[in-house]
């Protein structure tokens, strides 16, 4: 079970742990609590999350939160065209008083980096994160440098087709975990934010977060997660997901096997955090489709609308055969 695989760990109660994570994180941005427990799913299995939504709807106060309650140091990178690559991954300076050169490191050096309006940059500036998201590193002048653990870049974009913005390309969205959209707030959740600005305690809910974890007890959950059982039955079921999308007739191009591993490495993370220590079937379905529909290439009319999009993933998942969630993948 969970304590077994986590032998070298601290006994953490999972489900607890989620509890006050969303408490306090629900004091941040109202009404979301199926979000955050997502995010924290996503942390939990160490991927990177893309965030598209409108202006305004509070992505960057909750990657500043969830940075906050993770004991994680945060760095923002405003995306703009003028963008340099080495804005972001740093620069060599060099010194007259000692006859070389001193890195400088820019803000992906991190534990929890904030790429706001990440497709309002230039192409030459998004390909360097690929390097850092993949391997959690970057190289600047030839030297490679590591950046820190735990590493998680949260990037925001513009909905497609603003003006001003830069399609990202796939070999970046196929680097995000997933993607999520925050939404508008319920109306009574937007008059209770308004409330909140008026009495001035908006700002004072940030400032008083505290950590939940420590950033060397998140890399410990993060590797138990990564050690969640998983049945043959189930690493079947999620390549045949995913292959189903290189089939499909509304999909150019279908997903990569890194899919697979995403796929995979969230099931787990979801087993974990339900206190589980093997994965069943609801684990992939319920995060396949935030998981596979930005990696995909759709023809025109699914990628100009969300909601057909959605439909076809609905209908892989329902045509797709589920594996018998007995006793054996429990073991």
């Amino acid at each position: 079970m969970l304590e077994r695989i986590a032998a070298h760990a601290p006994v953490y109660d999972p489900q607890g742990l989620v509890e006050r994570l969303i408490r306090l994180l629900d004091k941040v941005i109202y009404g979301k609590t199926e979000l955050i427990r997502t995010l924290l799913t996503a942390v939990v299995a160490g991927g990177h999350v893309l965030l598209e939504d409108v202006p305004g709807v509070g992505k960057t106060r909750l990657i500043k939160a969830l940075a906050s309650v993770l004991d994680c140091e945060f760095r923002r990178i405003q995306g703009t065209p003028d963008l340099l690559p080495s804005d972001v991954t740093g620069v060599s300076v060099y010194r007259p008083d000692r006859g070389d050169f001193e890195f400088r490191p820019g803000p992906l050096h991190a534990h929890v980096v904030l790429a706001d309006e990440l497709n309002r940059t230039p192409p030459r500036t998004q390909a360097a994160l690929l390097e850092a998201m993949e391997e959690h590193r970057v190289t600047v002048d030839g030297t490679t440098y590591k950046l820190p653990e735990p590493f998680m870049v949260l990037a925001t974009q513009n909905p497609y087709g603003w003006e001003g913005t830069y399609a990202l390309p796939e070999a970046m969205l196929d680097r995000f975990l997933i993607k999520l959209a925050i939404g508008y707030p319920e109306a009574h959740h937007e008059v209770a934010m308004l409330e909140q600005r008026q009495d001035g305690t908006e700002n004072d809910v940030l400032a008083k977060l505290r950590p939940v974890v420590t950033r060397e007890e998140l890399i410990r959950i993060q590797r138990a997660a990564a050690m969640v059982h998983v049945d043959e039955a189930i690493r079947r079921y999620i390549v045949d997901l995913t292959s189903a999308t290189r089939n499909h007739r509304s999909i150019r191009i279908g997903a990569s096997p890194r899919a697979s591993f995403a796929l995979l490495h969230i099931a787990r993370a979801s087993a974990w955090l339900d206190g589980r220590g093997y994965v069943i079937p609801d684990d992939v379905k319920a995060y396949m489709p935030m998981v596979l529909e930005h990696r995909l290439a759709w023809n025109a009319h699914e990628r100009l609308d969300a909601a057909a999009r959605a439909a076809v993933l609905h209908d892989i998942l329902a045509r797709t055969p589920v594996p018998y969630a007995g006793r054996r993948m429990a073991e």
